[in-house]
């Protein structure tokens, strides 16, 4: 049975399977949170195409620290690399 994770975690069992794969737990829980992860299609929009808005709201929701200082650029890589 999977362990519950709490309400930050929206799917456990992805969420362990990511762990056990040597993912960080923020990456980890990045991917488990994302309803759309796991889907092919490659339908997002390029981090270049979005405004500096959207990419800052996509740092928040994956909890990147120090985003209200970061530059378009900054933020693009952050999200790349997280």
């Amino acid at each position: 049975m999977t362990k519950n994770h709490g309400p930050s975690i929206k799917n456990d069992e992805k969420y362990e399977a990511l762990l056990k794969e040597g993912m960080s737990k923020q990456k980890a829980a990045r991917i488990a949170n994302d309803p759309n992860s796991g889907k092919k299609g490659g339908k997002a929009e390029k981090y270049d195409e979005r405004s500096k808005k959207e990419l800052y709201d996509k740092a928040k929701e994956v909890g990147i620290e120090g985003r209200s200082k970061m530059s378009k650029d900054g933020l693009i890589r952050a999200l790349r690399n997280s």
